[in-house]
């Protein structure tokens, strides 16, 4: 492995942590910040605010990198990721895990000062989901299901920050976060099927089949039935509803460009999503705004 410069050093850095693709960053943020919003009333605190915002980009960047570990075997094998910088060994594997170990210690320290012992016992299972993900490819069927926990568990995070509890509504919207998570990722998944199948690991797009699309299309509906049901638990009114039939015909623009599985438009799809979950938040704040 030849010596790098600083420069390239870093620069191989943030390719590992995919700064430079932040549409995993936005998945992240926003269902946490669906979770600050209803668990503060549509009023967060600025402090935890900031604190959640960083640590989405710490975590999901120290996600990338344990990704990449688990994978690096793997991803020399599928054109798409065969460059990622471990795959091409521009960097040593334990140089990688200081680098996620570094990124996890600090987001854990930034929630430190809030002083929330349940915060705190949230974040250590956050941690695990996060580092256990890239290894379920291995044997379960559906790793996408695993990553929408992974990825929503800033919700009952954000209510045990506001709220110093964890009501029955958070993990309502943690399954339906899970459930579009499912969509978002088989499409995601829909792209690489191929190489997928020739290297065995599993994803939801090869368990699905050919009912790939009909199963992306049933997950989308089940995310929003639920964001229904706990908007109606949270006695939201007619915004929040118009956010939800917004999110509804973005998952119907995205039937149209998956439907015949073409890669490049199954990953477009993938990265439309960024706007699903924009309008869900949107439907909240326009109505806790309008309600006060």
């Amino acid at each position: 492995m030849p010596a790098l410069s600083l420069a390239e050093r870093l620069t191989l850095y943030e390719k590992l942590m995919r700064l430079d693709k932040p549409i995993g960053i936005l998945l992240l943020a926003w269902p946490t910040l669906w979770g600050l919003w209803f668990a503060s009333g549509g009023r967060p605190s600025l402090v935890i605010l900031w604190i959640f915002v960083l640590g989405i980009v710490l975590m999901r960047s120290a996600g990338c990198v344990i990704n990449d570990y688990a994978d690096r075997e793997f991803d020399r094998h599928v054109a798409r990721t065969r460059e990622r910088p471990l795959a091409a060994g521009k960097l040593h594997p334990k140089e990688a895990l200081g680098l996620a170990a570094a990124l996890a210690l600090l987001a854990f320290l930034l929630i430190l000062p809030l002083q929330n012992w349940l915060l705190i016992q949230l974040a250590v299972v956050a941690a695990l989901l996060a580092a256990t993900y890239p290894f379920t490819k291995r044997f379960f069927a559906i790793p996408q299901a695993y990553l929408g926990i992974a990825f929503g568990f800033g919700i009952p995070m954000a209510f045990a920050a506001e709220l110093d509890a964890v009501p029955p509504v958070a993990w309502l919207l943690l399954v339906a976060n899970m459930f579009w998570s499912i969509a978002y990722d088989t499409e995601y998944a829909m792209v690489d099927r191929a190489d997928d199948l020739k290297i065995g690991i599993k994803t939801s797009a090869i368990t699905f089949g050919r009912f790939d699309v009909a199963a992306v299309m049933a997950s989308y509906g089940a995310s929003l039935l639920l964001l229904a049901l706990a908007g109606q638990q949270l006695n939201m009114g007619l915004f929040y509803y118009l956010g939800l039939l917004l999110a509804a015909a973005i998952a119907a623009y995205h039937y149209t460009l998956i439907r015949a599985r073409d890669p490049a438009k199954c990953f477009r799809a993938f990265l439309h999503n960024n706007w699903f979950g924009a309008a869900v938040f949107a439907g909240i704040v326009l109505d806790y705004l309008a309600s006060a």
